[in-house]
Order: structure tokens, then C-alpha cells, then sequence
């Protein structure tokens, strides 16, 4: 008898499952996506080269045909797949309940073709527990092709759309740039942001600040209160300035008051002896409902906000507690709990709160997202019963995030928070005959409710829901006095930059792209140095200026953020079969009579001026400097300099920030550019001229040699060069400090053995070296003082790293599912990478050491087992054998791969 297949996407889910399911069933998994339009040139099938769509894997002419591969290093795996399956009397396609699941497993059952009478059964669950396994089994379904035709059609519209538009950014702006759908409209929004910064203008503006005393009948005497009005007129606050400076248009027409510091310091003195009264006393009820149970840009923002997650290693953390058993799926839009789930998470506020938090009636929560995606609850412990961060038995981030989790959800089964504010005017007149108001306000919680077990985090530092400010309890015409009275001065703040969580909002306010896709978009526009982080600011690099500019002049409706949230209303309709796909990737594509499609505005761009691109002003034009995007980096340039027809030029540092580049920085680093000159003095042993410089990758000393000096050849000279200290700077640089930057390496001495040991300053620091043996130094200051003794001090230590000690490991991860042995992250010629001590596997462009997890890791050893074991090279001998290579033959099967479904055209692949 048959044994009944399972193909998950992962190794850990199907370890789990396979443990549910129990004998009968072989679990195993597809390792992920099991093909994909082609990625490269040699992935193009042969019959399609030729075409003139050939390199976008689409048939653009034929109904948008896809033509899918299977990659290289799947190969092998796909193998194993249909090796298990001829054995299978039934198969089950496991995958994730949502598009990108359903297209996995269309693609899995469209590549393994199950042979006849196999019955083929769509299993699907949002918890990996042994009771929602089971009932999956017990309850499949078929293929949805709607959900699968909706991400094919995502898939086509993001590689016509890079495809397309990215050889534009290669030919204008910078090769290696990729454009796409939401990553480019994600980076409009970061760079829109900075723009905002830069064009702000602060105000000032003033007001008072008060201390009052209620009197010695009240517990609480003394009390906090600001100014409100002054004869009526209401005193300007930050929020009534625009970005210009100015009293907004509103403000104007209210009769607001904008105090300056010489206006406030008066009022205060003439509010010196005078006697206030309680003007009016506002008590209303406060009520806070909590917060909707969580979904994936909610948990992304909290994880971000409480835990200090980026968004990435949010979800890499969320995808571990779902496979593990411990939470619901996490790529979800709804905020909806099961009656089940409803029922625990009530059962635990009553055991572990009490009944007087506990509604009378479930909360129930209804999705606020438009369009969200069809399927499954929202993020939330696993089973019928919760189990508590203690009894997890986790630890770590697994356990931080999944105590965020539950804290949240049964948070959101307790009952309301509730007190009372309290707004306050206490009223006097000043001795110049003025009326002056100052207003207090505060708030108190009688009964904290959900408040218990959680309180969301803020942005920005805006007041948290369980904040109380407590008042006396004042009464209206009750006499108070003023302790002291104080101007204060303030300035308006420009707009805060985004951060992971902010920019993830914002992306789902504006209903840009899907909510599962965020973390990797942020990703990716960080990896492709379009945005950079500065602490958890998300900063726009200039090469990102000169990329948005180029689309919104040139392809203005493709980085619309409108025009990106309509196709995610088109996608959506396709998912409920309301669309077709073919009529609207024709329209994105062609265009009609209403919209210009991306190809004729490719094909009709004419010419880019690519040197205005990449010029930006900086200051006031009448200044005369802007700042270039060049090859090697941005760049600034001034007018020219007395009796000189050169551009005064100086490299801008990396890391700053465009909003800081101001005139006056840009005059501060005209003064000390990179490649401009100090000189410094002669040297008193080579008489060279020493200069200073500031270089591209810091400050440095160098000799000039002679005109005359051979530059190339065996006789080629080098200048001796020396990089300044971390203490020292160019400004304060002297030609004694250089000189002796100029003597390192420096022979510290002749050790006993004969070896010589020189100290030198490397890439990761001060350091010895003696033969091939390195050893760190505690400072710079030491390369030039360090004596013979010291250094033999140093040596006679046991080695702590280096040749004779190998490096400890970036990170370790856990056990190997195959092997067993411990699965570490180490750090190699070729960049990190993870190892069972067996096998290597180079982390993939968008790894990260930091998002690593055990089930990655044996994702990619899983990958590098299935290729075999490396070839060794044969040692060179003096008389080379003539090598026969045997020549593979490469059949390239050509396989037109029809779904089964009446509604679609084949999709045509090559395996």
C-alpha cells in the first residue's frame, strides 16, 4: 500500500506536521518557490531566445504567457519530489493559505504531474496544531485558480515593470539600478519626506509656563498649567505654523497670538502680583476600547516600537513561532478571532485578571483594510487553550514576540479602560490692564481594564493611553496663586523621517502594495542603497533623488501612489474572479485610449538630460553650489575660484544626511575637500613635500614625489601614505604627527627567535605581526610607542584569534534537522555563510546574520547537500595531463505546462 504525500514549503513545518499526521503520511518539503520566470540569460528557455519579449520570460504578444524554470539548485530537489510521489496514492499540496501558498502549489502539482487516478487534494490551515492538521486532512479542498492567476499576474506586472524600466536607470543614472512596482513608490515616499525636511523653515515662537498653588485645603497643592490666551486671542503653538515659517491661514483668520521672547519676558513681568481665579472647570468621561488583535503591519509596528525589531526580523521571528506551533499564520490582513480563540483568550483574563475585567459579551473585531485578503484570523497563540510565555518553554526573540503577541490578543477580549479628563482656565489680569488665561489639563483612570495587560507603543513621542496627569480638585472661582511663572521659548520641528514602523503605516494608509510584502520591500531599498539607516530613521541616499526625479518626470503615473494603490485593487479582483487578467496586464503594458502603458512610454522617452538628473541645488541658488550624483558617490560644486575656470569641488561624506547638507556645510567642506592639499612641510630623511588630504574613505598623509618618478613599470614608486588616528584631525594635523604616521609600519624590534615584529594600522585596527602571527593592540597611540619588551609581552599570550585559533562563529543557530550537528553563521572569504561542519552554504543577498534562523539556515544546507559534494581540484604536476572532458548533452525539455482550469491559457515553462 501507497503512502499518502504532504508537500509543505518548509523543512520545520514539515518535521512538525509529519509528527501530526503520523505513519501513512510522508512530509516533505518543496524548500519554497520551485520555479519562476527565468532569472538570467542562461535560464531562458532556447525556443523563446530568439523572440523580441525573449528576455522577460513573458509573451507579451501572446496573452502574457509566462514561461517559468525551474532553477538550478531546485533541480535535484524536484527530483526527490517525484521520486516520493511515484510511490503516493494520494497527494496533498500543504502549502500557505494565501496567493503566493496557492501558487506554490499550483506550480508544484503543474511540475510534478501526478500521475493518473492520483487524487490531488489541497490541504489548508492556519495553525500548525495537531488538531487543525488533522481536520485539514480530513477537509481539503481543490486549487483556487483565482488566488494563483492573481499572483501571476503580480508576478508579470513586477517583471514588466523592472524589466522595462530598470535598463533606463542603467543608462541614465547609475548601472546596477533596479526599478519596481512598490519598492520605487516606497522610495518616493522616503525621499518625499527628506524633501519636506528640506524645504522646512523653522519658527520660534514663545509662550509661559506656569506653576500654581491650588492651596493648603487640597492633597495636591501645586499644579502645571501653560498659558491659553491673552485677551482673548488664543497664544500660537507649533502646530499653527506652516513649513514656511508662517502663521497658517487658519491661525491668521482665528486672531491667534504669536508671541517672541521680548513680548513673553514682559508679560511675565507683568503678571508679577497678580491673583488668579479657577475660570472654568470641564470634567468629561474617558474611555479607551482596546486594541484590534494583531495583524502583520500591526505586529510589525509594535514589534518595531517594543522590541526593536526591524520589520524583516519581525516576520523571520513570527515565521519560527508559526512553523513551531505556537502562533497562528502571520501573514494575515484580518483582525477576526475564532469563537475558539475568543473563548481561551476569555478563559485567561478571567483566571489571570479576574472576572471584573472580563465584557459581559465577546468582542468581536471587524478588518479595517480594505481589501484584505481572503482566509485567515488574525496573528494569535495557537490552539484552543493559550498557553502562557512561561509555559512556552521559548526564550529569546521567540519568546519576546510571542509574549507581544498574547498580551495583545488577551488584551483585546478585556474590558474597557475608563476615568475621567479634566480641562481647566484659571484667569487674572496683568498690570498693564491685559487679560490673561492659562489652562491645565488632566487625566486620571479609575479603572485600567485592558490597560493591564497592554499598552501600545507610541511614535514620536506622543502620550501613551495608560498616562495619567492628576489635578487638585479644583472648583470655578476658587482663588489660586502663582508659584512661579516662566517664558518659554520654542521651535517648530520639521517633519519626523520615517521609520520601519511609520513607513510600513503609511505604505498600508495609502494602500500601497500588500501588507506580507513590507518587510521585504524595506529590505530591499536598504540592500540596494537607495535608503540608509541613521539609528532607526530611514534616510534617503542621493543616488535615490536622482532615480525619483527621473520616474516622476518621466514615468509620472507608473510612481503615483495612487496609481500604485489601484493596482492593488485590480490584483484583488482578479483574486475574487471579478478581473481577467490578460485585459488589464494589456492595459499596464500597451496602454488604451485613456492610459499610456509602460511600453510606448519606454519606447517614446527621447532624450534625458542625465547630468540634470543628478544636479540638485544647495542653499540659495544665488549661491552657486550644487550637488552632483557622480559615479563614485555625490559630489558638491561651487562657482569658481579667484583667477581659475575650475568648479571649486569636494566629495559629500556618506553618511550625511541631505537635509544637513546646507550652504553653509557645503562652504565648510569646500574648505577641506577630499583631494585638496595641506601642506605640511618637508621631510627632514626624504625631502618630500608631506601633504594632508581628505580622502573618500577618510583623512591621510602622503608624500608628493617628483614629476620625474616612475609611476608604472617594475620601477614604479609609491608614495608612503598614513591614514590620521581616529584623535586626530586635518585641521589640527602637524608635519611631526605626519611623519610619524609616514614611519608605519614601524620595526618594533627582533624577537629571540630571530622573527621581526612591526607594528601596523589595518582595516579592523592597531596590530603586531611577527611572520604570520597578528595580534590586536589595545590603541593606535601604541603603534608609535610600543617597545621591543611589550611586544614580547604581548606574544608570549596564548593566541586568541587568528591563523592559530580560528574566529569564533557570528551566531549560532541550533541543531541541523539532518545531520544534527550545531548549524553555526561564520564569516568567510566569500562573505557569511552557515555550516554543519560538513556543508557550507553562502547566505543569499537578501540573508541577514541578524534574521538567520535555524530553519533558514537548513533551508540553504538543505539546497547545497542536494548539488553533492564539492569537486576537488587535482594539484598541479610539472607535466599537465591532457583533460578529456566528456560534453554533457543539454536537453533542454520544452514542456507547455496547462493548468487545469477551463478559465486560463497555459502557462508555459521549461524545466
Amino acid at each position: 500500500m501507497g503512502h499518502k504525500l504532504v508537500i509543505v514549503e518548509s523543512p520545520a513545518k514539515a518535521r512538525t506536521i509529519g509528527g501530526y499526521l503520523g505513519a501513512g503520511y510522508v512530509v516533505e518539503s518543496s524548500i519554497g518557490h520551485i520555479r519562476d520566470l527565468p532569472n538570467n540569460a542562461a535560464e531562458i528557455p532556447a525556443k523563446i531566445k530568439e523572440k523580441p519579449w525573449g528576455r522577460l520570460g513573458i509573451d507579451v504578444d501572446g496573452d502574457f504567457t509566462p514561461y517559468y524554470v525551474v532553477p538550478r539548485d531546485k533541480k535535484s530537489h524536484m527530483t526527490k519530489l517525484k521520486s516520493l510521489l511515484k510511490d503516493a496514492d494520494e497527494l496533498f499540496l500543504a502549502t500557505d493559505e494565501d496567493r503566493e501558498g496557492e501558487a506554490i502549489a499550483w506550480h508544484l502539482l503543474d511540475e510534478l504531474k501526478p500521475k493518473k487516478g492520483v487524487p490531488v487534494k489541497r490541504m489548508v490551515f492556519h495553525e500548525i496544531t495537531k488538531s487543525a492538521i488533522l481536520a485539514a486532512a480530513e477537509n481539503p479542498r481543490e486549487i483556487n485558480d483565482d488566488l494563483v492567476e492573481a499572483q501571476e499576474t503580480r508576478r508579470i506586472l513586477d517583471r514588466l515593470y523592472g524589466y522595462e524600466i530598470s535598463p533606463v536607470l542603467w543608462r541614465k543614472v547609475q548601472s546596477g539600478l533596479s526599478a519596481g512596482r512598490v519598492q520605487s513608490v516606497a522610495t518616493r515616499l522616503v525621499v518625499d519626506r527628506e524633501k519636506e525636511r528640506m524645504a522646512f523653515k523653522v519658527a520660534s515662537y514663545w509662550d509661559l509656563e506656569g506653576t500654581f498653588d491650588a492651596g493648603s485645603g487640597h492633597d495636591q497643592r501645586m499644579f502645571p498649567a501653560k498659558i491659553h490666551s491673552i485677551d482673548g486671542a488664543r497664544i500660537a503653538r507649533g502646530s499653527d505654523f506652516d513649513n514656511t515659517a508662517q502663521l497658517t491661514a487658519a491661525a491668521t483668520k482665528a486672531g491667534v497670538a504669536h508671541l517672541d521672547r521680548k513680548a513673553a519676558d514682559a508679560l511675565v513681568t507683568a503678571l508679577d502680583d497678580t491673583s488668579f481665579t479657577v475660570r472654568s472647570v470641564e470634567s468629561k468621561p474617558y474611555k479607551r476600547s482596546p486594541y484590534a488583535p494583531f495583524r502583520t503591519t500591526t505586529l510589525q509596528q509594535e514589534a518595531s516600537r517594543k522590541l526593536g525589531m526591524t520589520a524583516q526580523v519581525a516576520m523571520s521571528v513570527a515565521q519560527r513561532l508559526y512553523e513551531g506551533g505556537y502562533i497562528t499564520y502571520m501573514r494575515t490582513d484580518s483582525t477576526t478571532l475564532s469563537d475558539a480563540a475568543i473563548g481561551a483568550a476569555r478563559e485567561q483574563v478571567r483566571e489571570l485578571y479576574g472576572a471584573e475585567y472580563l465584557p459581559d459579551r465577546p468582542r468581536v473585531y471587524a478588518s479595517k483594510v480594505k481589501n484584505a485578503q481572503e482566509a485567515h484570523e488574525a496573528i494569535r497563540p495557537a490552539g484552543e487553550h493559550f498557553r502562557t510565555p512561561a509555559q512556552t518553554g521559548l526564550s529569546g526573540d521567540q519568546f519576546r514576540l510571542y509574549e507581544l503577541i498574547w498580551m495583545r490578543t488577551v488584551a483585546s477580549q478585556m474590558k474597557d479602560a475608563v476615568g475621567n479628563t479634566v480641562s481647566v482656565r484659571l484667569g487674572g489680569t496683568a498690570a498693564d490692564g491685559r487679560d490673561v488665561v492659562f489652562g491645565a489639563s488632566g487625566r486620571t483612570i479609575t479603572f485600567h481594564g485592558f490597560l493591564k495587560a497592554y499598552v501600545e507603543g507610541t511614535d514620536n513621542d506622543a502620550t501613551k493611553d495608560d498616562a495619567e496627569t492628576r489635578l487638585p480638585n479644583l472648583t470655578e472661582g476658587a482663588s489660586v496663586s502663582a508659584a512661579s511663572i516662566s517664558a518659554a521659548g520654542h521651535e517648530t520641528k520639521p517633519p519626523a523621517r520615517f521609520t520601519e514602523a511609520t513607513l510600513i503605516k503609511e505604505l498600508e494608509d495609502r494602500e500601497i502594495g500588500r501588507p506580507s510584502t513590507y518587510a521585504s520591500i524595506i529590505s530591499t531599498i536598504i540592500n540596494r542603497g537607495y535608503v540608509y539607516k541613521k539609528g532607526t530613521a530611514l534616510v534617503p541616499a542621493w543616488i535615490a533623488f536622482s532615480v525619483v526625479r527621473l520616474l516622476e518626470e518621466h514615468f509620472t503615473r507608473l510612481i503615483d501612489y495612487d496609481f500604485t494603490a489601484s493596482l492593488e485593487e485590480v490584483l484583488d479582483g482578479i483574486a475574487r474572479g471579478e478581473r481577467q487578467k490578460v485585459i488589464e496586464l494589456r492595459e499596464f503594458y500597451f496602454g488604451s485610449d485613456a492610459k499610456v502603458g509602460v511600453k510606448p512610454l519606454v519606447d517614446g522617452l527621447g532624450d534625458i538630460d542625465a547630468k540634470a538628473l543628478a544636479t540638485f541645488p544647495v542653499g540659495d541658488p544665488a549661491d552657486g553650489i550644487v550637488l552632483r550624483v557622480g559615479r563614485y558617490g555625490p559630489y558638491i560644486e561651487g562657482p569658481e575660484g579667484e583667477g581659475d575656470a575650475t568648479p571649486t569641488r569636494a566629495n559629500v561624506p556618506d553618511d550625511l544626511p541631505p537635509d544637513e547638507l546646507t550652504a553653509a556645510k557645503a562652504r565648510e567642506l569646500f574648505a577641506n575637500p577630499a583631494g585638496a592639499e595641506i601642506e605640511l612641510g618637508v621631510h627632514p630623511d626624504t625631502g618630500l613635500q608631506v601633504v594632508a588630504k581628505n580622502g573618500r574613505f577618510g583623512p591621510y598623509v602622503t608624500e608628493v614625489l617628483p614629476d620625474d618618478a616612475p609611476k608604472t613599470g617594475k620601477n614604479a614608486v609609491k608614495p608612503r601614505t598614513g591614514s590620521l588616528f581616529k584623535d586626530m584631525s586635518l585641521d589640527t594635523i602637524t608635519l611631526d604627527d605626519a611623519i610619524k604616521l609616514l614611519s608605519l609600519p614601524r620595526v618594533v624590534g627582533v624577537d629571540t627567535d630571530g622573527e621581526e615584529i612591526t607594528a601596523q594600522n589595518g582595516r579592523y585596527g592597531p596590530y603586531l605581526k611577527k611572520g604570520t602571527d597578528s595580534r590586536t593592540i589595545a590603541s593606535e597611540a601604541q603603534l608609535l610607542t610600543i617597545t621591543l619588551e611589550e611586544a614580547q609581552a604581548i606574544y608570549a599570550q596564548p593566541k586568541q584569534r587568528g591563523r592559530a585559533a580560528a574566529a569564533p562563529p557570528l551566531k549560532q543557530l541550533g541543531p541541523d534537522p539532518v545531520s544534527g550537528q550545531p548549524v553555526v553563521i561564520k564569516s568567510g572569504r566569500f562573505g557569511d555563510y552557515v555550516t554543519d561542519g560538513e556543508y557550507n552554504a553562502t547566505l543569499r543577498k537578501d540573508d541577514t546574520i541578524e534574521a538567520m534562523t535555524i530553519e533558514r539556515a537548513a533551508e540553504l544546507l538543505a539546497e547545497r547537500r542536494a548539488k553533492g559534494p564539492a569537486k576537488k581540484t587535482a594539484k598541479k604536476t610539472a607535466k599537465k595531463a591532457t583533460a578529456k572532458k566528456a560534453t554533457a548533452k543539454k536537453a533542454t525539455a520544452k514542456k507547455a505546462a496547462a493548468k487545469k482550469t477551463t478559465k486560463k491559457a497555459a502557462a508555459k515553462k521549461s524545466s
